[in-house]
């Protein structure tokens, strides 16, 4: 038989036991034509180009390889966070934004001891929660949360998210941590679940130096709640996680909208600036009277709204509306950003 039988009829040619011909046509298989491309020569060529043809191919090679890339794809985020984490905390600047944080409280209480709190209603809608702290220390933690929720917390969440992708275009690392390779989307939700680690520890810090401050400060035992109801030391204490949880959603959804503005520019200081000042101007508009029909849409607005704990039986209607505006607040920026980030041409 000829090479060019061969060449018409592969599957006889392999039948007959044609060795020599095959191996002549060896440059055509080299380059691709043989055996290996499974170009649908038949049954024969098929079979045997089954698993160099399919990882070649990519697609059955994607099916088997699928279940076991799905922990390694976790794996990767998760070193990916831990490392982000790391970063995140070690950075010099937002260890100084923690101490800061955790400092104001002692001072708020050293403040109270020596001078006395305000009667209830002379600060707003905070005011019975001052008023309570010289009768129990644990209403320190409330008052320091309720105080420190208004601009400062937001100031340091604003700086770590909004540092997120707008610092690394800004330093020219982007560019390498995608092609690390880090993938668009894992990279942002890496950001995102940084930040949001980073306002549980702020909050968390705050509420504990606020505790033990109070605890050393002013008496300790049941809690009289603004409701007039007295409740046991230790349900005050799980009340007291209840208002971190609380408090650290609402800044999680602060994260999203900073991490948004930081996809639409390569400097982080005009993301952390934008996004203060959303803060100051939703501020602004919850206490304008002739503005008061937009104060349910403002994120500002349910930032306090842990105070639901302090009542008997626990606001919960009130609170839950909060989580729902925290949660319509980070879908809808965080979708931005994800839009935004996985769609921009990287230059840094």
């Amino acid at each position: 038989m000829s090479t060019a039988d061969a060449a018409v009829d592969p599957a006889v040619g392999t039948a007959a036991g044609a060795v020599p011909q095959t191996t002549e046509a060896g440059p055509a298989a080299e380059t691709g034509a043989g055996p290996g491309t499974g170009t649908g020569a038949g049954p024969g060529t098929g079979a045997g180009a089954g698993p160099a043809a399919g990882t070649r191919a990519g697609t059955p090679a994607g099916v088997t390889e699928g279940p076991a890339s799905r922990p390694g794809a976790v794996r990767a985020w998760s070193r990916l966070l831990v490392s982000e984490t790391g970063l995140i905390f070690r950075r010099p600047r937002n260890v100084a934004m923690l101490a800061v944080l955790a400092l104001v409280p002692v001072l708020l209480g050293v403040a109270l001891r020596l001078f006395g709190g305000p009667d209830e209603g002379e600060a707003g809608g905070g005011g019975a929660i001052f008023a309570q702290i010289a009768g129990n220390g644990l209403f320190l933690t409330f008052a320091a949360l309720a105080l420190l929720v208004q601009l400062m917390l937001p100031v340091a969440v604003a700086v770590v998210a909004g540092d997120g992708i707008a610092g690394e275009a800004g330093g020219g690392t982007l560019r390498y941590l995608l092609t690390a390779p880090a993938g668009r989307t894992r990279l942002l939700t890496v950001k995102y679940a940084g930040a949001v680690l980073f306002s549980l520890a702020a909050v968390a810090l705050v509420a504990l130096s606020a505790l033990l401050t109070g605890l050393a400060l002013f008496p300790a035992g049941p809690i009289t709640l603004l409701s007039g109801t007295t409740i046991p030391f230790a349900e005050g204490v799980l009340r007291i996680g209840v208002v971190v949880l609380y408090t650290t959603a609402g800044m999680a959804a602060l994260a999203a909208v900073s991490l948004a503005l930081s996809t639409l520019t390569e400097v982080a200081v005009g993301a952390i600036a934008a996004t203060v000042v959303l803060v100051i101007a939703a501020q602004v508009v919850s206490v304008v009277p002739q503005l008061s029909g937009l104060q349910p849409y403002l994120l500002t607005h349910w930032w306090s709204g842990f105070d639901g704990v302090l009542r008997d039986p626990v606001a919960t209607a009130e609170m839950g509306q909060g989580l729902l505006v925290f949660a319509a607040y980070t879908v809808i920026f965080g979708s931005v950003a994800w839009a935004r980030f996985t769609s921009r041409d990287i230059t840094a």
